[in-house]
C-alpha cells in the first residue's frame, strides 16, 4: 500500500488507523491465553480511541522509502502496545495519578492498580513477543528485524522512555534548566517517536543515508510533540483532550511554557516542525504524509 499523492492527511490517518486497528485485533492473543480480566484490561486501554501516531509514523516511513505499509504492521502494532503500556503506568497513582485518559476512566480506576500494572506489563511483553515471532522473518529480513528489536528496546528502556520518565519524576518541584528539559523530552517522548520512524524505514530496506535523515526528522518531531503536549496542558481544552489540564503546574514540573512562556514555546515548536519537514527535502511525494504529520503535531488540539 502506497500513499495517494493527492490524499489529505485526514484521509491518510483514517485509512492507516483502520489498517493498524485491524492488525492489532489479529495479532492480540486469544482469550485462552490467560485469565479473562487481563485480556479485558489490555483491550480496554489498547482500543480506547488512540490516534495511533507511532504506528502510523512507522508505516509512513516505510512508504516514504518505497516499501509497503503491510510489511511493517507487526512492528507498528508492537510500537502501539509499548505506547499503551506506558500510558497505563503513567496514569497510576504512584506516577501522574490521572483519573481520565481519552475521555474514559483510566485503567487503574476501572480494574484496580494491580491489574492495571499487569496490563501494562502484558502489553510490553506481548510487543516483543510479536516482534520476534518466527513467521515475520521468513522473507530473509532477520538481520533487519533483530536491529529493529534492539533499537526499540533501547528507546523504550533506561536510555529512552523509562529514563526520561525517571528524570521527569525526579525533576518535580525543581527549577530545571532548558537543556535538562529538552533531554527529558527527547527521552520520555522523543525516543519512541524517533524509533517508530527509523524502524519502518529499516524494515522497508532504507539505505543508511535515508535512515539517518529520517532519524533526524524523528528527533525533531519527538521534541515538538512533547512541547505541544506542554502547551496543551496549559492552554488546551480539557473536553477535547479527554483529560484534565493544569496538572504539570500542580505537580511542580518545569515545562517549556513554565520556563519560556507560551509564545516562545510556540515559536520553538514551529521551528522544530519546519526543521523536521526540511529533512525530507530529498524525498519524493511518498514522504508527503510525514511532512504533513509534522505540521499536524504542531496544530493538534488533543
Amino acid at each position: 500500500m502506497q500513499p495517494d499523492k493527492g490524499a489529505t492527511l485526514e484521509a491518510y490517518l483514517t485509512e492507516r488507523k483502520a489498517l493498524i486497528d485491524e492488525a492489532l485485533e489479529r495479532f492480540l492473543p486469544g482469550m485462552e491465553g490467560g485469565p479473562e480480566i487481563i485480556h479485558q484490561a489490555v483491550r480496554y486501554s489498547l482500543f480506547a480511541g488512540g490516534k495511533r501516531i507511532r504506528p502510523i509514523l512507522c508505516v509512513a516511513a516505510a512508504e516514504a522509502v518505497g516499501g509497503g505499509g503491510q510489511d511493517c504492521l507487526p512492528c507498528a502494532c508492537a510500537l502501539e502496545m509499548i505506547h499503551t503500556y506506558s500510558l497505563i503506568h503513567d496514569d497510576l497513582p504512584a506516577m501522574d495519578n490521572d483519573d481520565y485518559r481519552r475521555g474514559m476512566p483510566t485503567s487503574h480506576r476501572v480494574f484496580g492498580e494491580g491489574i492495571a500494572i499487569l496490563a501494562g506489563d502484558a502489553l510490553l511483553t506481548e510487543a516483543f513477543h510479536l516482534l520476534s515471532r518466527p513467521e515475520f522473518t521468513k522473507n530473509g529480513n532477520t538481520e533487519q528485524r533483530l536491529q529493529v528489536i534492539n533499537l526499540i528496546a533501547r528507546a523504550a528502556g533506561m536510555a529512552g522512555m523509562v529514563g526520561g520518565q525517571v528524570m521527569d519524576l525526579e525533576g518535580e518541584g525543581k527549577n530545571l534548566p532548558l537543556e535538562t528539559i529538552e533531554d527529558i523530552h527527547r527521552r520520555k517522548t522523543g525516543a519512541m517517536l524517533t524509533v517508530s520512524v527509523v524502524s519502518g524505514a529499516i524494515l522497508a530496506g532504507a539505505t543508511a543515508a535515508q535512515t539517518a535523515v529520517l532519524a533526524s526528522y524523528g528527533q525533531d518531531i519527538g521534541l515538538a510533540f512533547q512541547i505541544a503536549d506542554d502547551i496543551l496542558n496549559v492552554a488546551g481544552d480539557s473536553v477535547l483532550m479527554g483529560k484534565g489540564t493544569g496538572s504539570d503546574i500542580s505537580r511542580g514540573k518545569t515545562t517549556f511554557p513554565a520556563l519560556m512562556g507560551l509564545e516562545a514555546s510556540r515559536n520553538r515548536l514551529s521551528e522544530l516542525v519546519e526543521k523536521a519537514a526540511a529533512h525530507l527535502a530529498a524525498f519524493d511525494h511518498r514522504a508527503e504524509p510525514l511532512r504533513q504529520m509534522a505540521r499536524y503535531i504542531m496544530e493538534r488540539n488533543r
